[in-house]
C-alpha cells in the first residue's frame, strides 16, 4: 500500500504582510502549522524563504525539502508552548561546555584545542561577560554559577524563533558558547562548525576518514547552517 501524500493544489504561493508579522499565502488561502495555527513570522525575509519552498513543490509536497518551513511550525506549535523549558534545557549546555573539556594527551590535540577554543571562549569572557574554565578529562565540573545565571538569562532573552533555531545551533555543536558566537557573527557558521569537530576531525587524520561518520556529519553541518540562516532572517531589517 502506497504512503498517502499531499498533493499541490495553488498555483503561487505568497509572503503578506498582516496582523502580528507575514504570513504565507497560496493563492489567497493562508497556510497553517501541523497545530492548525496560522503560520506567521516575524521578518518579510523568513517569510519569503518559506514562500519559496510551497512555490518549488511540485505535483506532491515533500516535507524533507522545506527545512524553513518546518523551523518556523516548530517555533509556533513547540517553542511558543514552552519557551522557558527549551531556554533552560539549551542554558544547561553552558554547564557542559564542548570547549570546556579537553585532552591532557597528546600534545599536539592539547594545542590544538588550545589555539581554536581558548579564542572562543575569550570572547565570550569579554561579549557575553561569562568566563568558563577549561578543564581536563572528560570528568564533569561545575562551572561558576553567576557565569551560568549570566547565560542563561542571554538565552531566556531570546525570542521563539531566534530560539528554534538556536536549538540547533546549540544541540548540534554541543556548545552554547559556540551557538552565541555563531549568531553574533564571530566567524562563519562553516568555520564554527568545523571548531565543533576539532576532536573528530583531528581523529580522522590520525586514522582516515570513516565514510559513514563524514556522510552523517555532513548532513549536521547542513542542518547547523541552516540554522543560523534562519536565526538571521529572524532578525529586524533595517
Amino acid at each position: 500500500m502506497s504512503e498517502w501524500k499531499a498533493k499541490r493544489f495553488w498555483t503561487s504561493a505568497e509572503a503578506v504582510e498582516g496582523e502580528g508579522g507575514y504570513a504565507i499565502t497560496l493563492d489567497t488561502k493562508p497556510v497553517k502549522t501541523p497545530a492548525k495555527k496560522a503560520l506567521v513570522v516575524p521578518t518579510r525575509r523568513l517569510a519569503a524563504a518559506i514562500a519559496a519552498e510551497w512555490d518549488a513543490q511540485q505535483e506532491y509536497v515533500d516535507p524533507t525539502t522545506m527545512p524553513f518551513t518546518r523551523t518556523a511550525n516548530a517555533a509556533l506549535d513547540k517553542v511558543a508552548l514552552q519557551h522557558a523549558e527549551v531556554a533552560d534545557m539549551l542554558a544547561d549546555y553552558g554547564d557542559s561546555d564542548l570547549l570546556c573539556y579537553r585532552a591532557d594527551q597528546p600534545a599536539e590535540l592539547v594545542a590544538r584545542q588550545a589555539e581554536q577554543w581558548d579564542p572562543m571562549l575569550a570572547w565570550a569572557s569579554t561579549v557575553l561577560g561569562v568566563t568558563l574554565e577549561p578543564r581536563s578529562g572528560v570528568m564533569h565540573q561545575p562551572q561558576d554559577s553567576a557565569a551560568l545565571a549570566r547565560l542563561r538569562a542571554q538565552v531566556h532573552a531570546l525570542t521563539d524563533f531566534e530560539l528554534a533555531a538556536f536549538h540547533d545551533l546549540v544541540s548540534l555543536s554541543g556548545s552554547l558558547i559556540l551557538a552565541f558566537a555563531a549568531a553574533q557573527d564571530v566567524k562563519t557558521s562553516k568555520a564554527i562548525w568545523d571548531i565543533s569537530r576539532l576532536d573528530e576531525l583531528w581523529q580522522a587524520e590520525q586514522w582516515g576518514a570513516d565514510e559513514d561518520a563524514e556522510a552523517a556529519a555532513a548532513i549536521k553541518q547542513d542542518a547547523f547552517e541552516h540554522a543560523k540562516v534562519v536565526f538571521d532572517l529572524c532578525q529586524p531589517e533595517s
